[in-house]
């Protein structure tokens, strides 16, 4: 693929995988802001995530990972994909069959680059569950004949907003299975949808690679100390025995483990230095943007 490819590409439609949830609408906001036409992969069309989208420009298909003639249908003329799969609300082995027939269906419509969004360090035999599955998608992709990239973010900054987590904000406490000052590498899922809007600008110079990304290195004693700067909220850190964790969630606690024995390792002044396109966030400017209700509830 050259510069002249790519500069055709952009007048094709982008697909984009899970457009209504976080990674996937980050990249289809990201690439409507560079004025890219994005097609809005999701098995819910009538949703309101689905008619903000739709209000911002996007074309919303319906597209089910277990319906392959959907995602014949909702990927025909597309020139580009953003891939993405989940582990959660399925199961590992659902994950790995929906993101193989995601790729198989891309490769049959004649897709020129695929950009599939993983996690960091998939690619080193962590023994991590949900990183395992991603980086079986990983290697299917490699071997699909399509022109791919693949991105790999560290620990969602945004996963300090999911109820579980602001229930124990609201009692004035962020609790982690992870020492208080041992460093984590963190993204905003802002920050992988306008990268991966980068990457699908210009394809040629990314093909073939993958790259791990993150934002900032922050300890999580830091974590608590930007949340309560922003929420105006006293906030104190509390590790979480690994064991708690164990009892609801094997596969987290094995990321947690691995986070704590071995260290998610992104290089992230490296990133940064290469590519200043992107508006990374830190832990501040990101809880900065956020809406804080940290009212205790009833």
């Amino acid at each position: 693929m050259t510069q002249e490819s790519d500069l055709a590409l952009a007048n094709l439609p982008v697909a984009v995988a899970g457009a209504t949830g976080e990674q996937g609408g980050a990249a289809a906001r990201a690439l409507l802001r560079r004025g890219r036409p994005v097609r809005a992969l999701t098995r819910s069309p009538g949703s309101p995530a689905a008619d903000a989208l739709r209000a911002l420009g996007a074309d919303v298909v319906c597209a089910d990972f277990d319906d392959r003639a959907t995602l014949d249908a909702a990927l025909a003329g597309a020139g580009t994909l953003f891939a993405m799969s989940t582990p959660f609300g399925t199961d590992l082995d659902a994950e790995i069959r929906q993101g193989t027939a995601l790729l198989d269906a891309a490769a049959a419509a004649g897709v020129r680059h695929i950009v599939f969004t993983s996690a960091a360090n998939a690619d080193r035999a962590t023994g991590v569950p949900h990183f395992d599955s991603k980086h079986r998608i990983e290697r299917h992709l490699a071997e699909s004949g399509v022109p791919w990239t693949v991105i790999g973010p560290a620990v969602f900054m945004d996963n300090y907003t999911t109820e579980w987590t602001l229930q124990s904000l609201r009692n004035g406490v962020l609790a982690l299975p992870m020492p208080a000052d041992s460093p984590l590498p963190l993204i905003a899922t802002a920050d992988i949808g306008a990268f991966a809007a980068f990457i699908l600008d210009h394809p040629s110079e990314f093909a073939g690679r993958r790259i791990d990304i993150a934002g900032q290195l922050v300890t999580p004693r830091r974590i608590a100390a930007a949340i309560a700067t922003a929420s105006k909220r006293e906030i104190t850190y509390q590790e979480v025995p690994l064991a708690v964790i164990e009892q609801s969630s094997a596969d987290l606690a094995s990321m947690f483990r691995y986070f704590q024995e071995t260290g998610l390792e992104v290089d992230v002044e490296a990133l940064q230095v290469s590519y200043p396109q992107v508006d990374w966030h830190t832990i501040d400017s990101w809880a900065a943007d956020q809406t804080w209700d940290l009212a205790p509830q009833p």
